[in-house]
This record gives structure tokens, sequence and C-alpha cells, in this order.
């Protein structure tokens, strides 16, 4: 599973909190791939996943997240991703 963390440079906030997210993510699914993707960096990349707004989570190339994500909603998601998978 891919989960990707779109921020921008001035977005302190993302990068603070990246992460708390990426430990919640490693621990919900024992092989999760993460990358922090700075939108300024890669445009094409993020205007082709549909990525709108900052921050954004998208897994396994969905925007899943709009918005920042508490630690529980996202272990959440990749918990119910992931059993969608077997």
């Amino acid at each position: 599973m891919k989960v990707e963390l779109f921020c921008s440079p001035g977005g302190s906030a993302c990068w603070d909190r990246q992460a708390e997210l990426r430990t919640a993510a490693q621990a919900a699914i024992k092989d999760v791939e993460w990358r922090e993707t700075n939108v300024l960096d890669n445009v094409d990349h993020a205007v082709e996943l549909g990525v709108m707004t900052l921050p954004s989570i998208a897994i396994d190339g969905e925007v899943v997240f709009a918005s920042m994500p508490t630690v529980v909603q996202l272990r959440k998601a990749l918990i119910a991703r992931n059993r969608g998978r077997a």
C-alpha cells in the first residue's frame, strides 16, 4: 500500500505532523510505502491524482483526505482499505 502526503514548502504544520502520521501508517499496515511530496516539485503528479487542496493524502493513487487527517482517521482509512484487498 502506498501513502502520499502532499504539502507545500510553506505548510510547516503539514511537515511537522508528517512524522506522527507516517508512524501511525507504519503501525497500521506492515509494508506501507510512505512518501512526502512537495507539490511545487511534483505539480504534474499532484494534478494527475486530483490534488486540489493542501495538505492532501492519497492512498494507492486516490486522494482520500483533502485536509490533514487525525492519526485515528488515517489509521481507520488504511485498515479499511487493507481489508478490501483480502
